[in-house]
């Protein structure tokens, strides 16, 4: 029986990667809005965006709001994949990369991965809670 506890195991890992993003995310869109938002404006604010999803995902994750998490995740999958797809027809599209640029191509692609390891996460255990 899987563990859908995420004080421990998968689950206590899950938290920490998505608590990693949240914080890198956040912290380079803060910069860059601060130091160059005329540069790219929708770049930084779709990483802004980005690091917001990984928040409320790592808030979700940690305290078991199962339903806040799968809609969060979600949603940080749809976003992976309708950034990455603009930014792979157009790279005029995004002056500057964003977290989900290239599918996450510029975070070893773990943005791509990492929703669907937490939808999967959350369908198999599931009926654990």
């Amino acid at each position: 029986m899987p563990d859908a506890d995420t004080s421990r195991g998968f689950g206590r890992t899950l938290v920490a990667v998505y608590a990693v993003f949240a914080v890198a995310a956040a912290s380079r869109s803060v910069f860059q809005l601060l130091t160059k938002a005329d540069e790219a404006p929708v770049a930084y604010a779709l990483s802004a965006f980005a690091g917001v999803v990984y928040v409320v995902a790592t808030f979700a994750l940690a305290r078991n709001l199962r339903q806040l998490a799968l809609v969060t995740i979600a949603a940080e999958l749809a976003g992976v994949l309708t950034v990455g797809g603009l930014s792979m027809l157009d790279d005029d599209l995004f002056p500057d990369q964003t977290v989900w640029s290239g599918f996450g191509e510029g975070y070893g692609f773990i943005p791509l991965v990492l929703p669907i390891i937490g939808l999967w996460w959350l369908h198999r255990t599931r009926d654990h809670v």
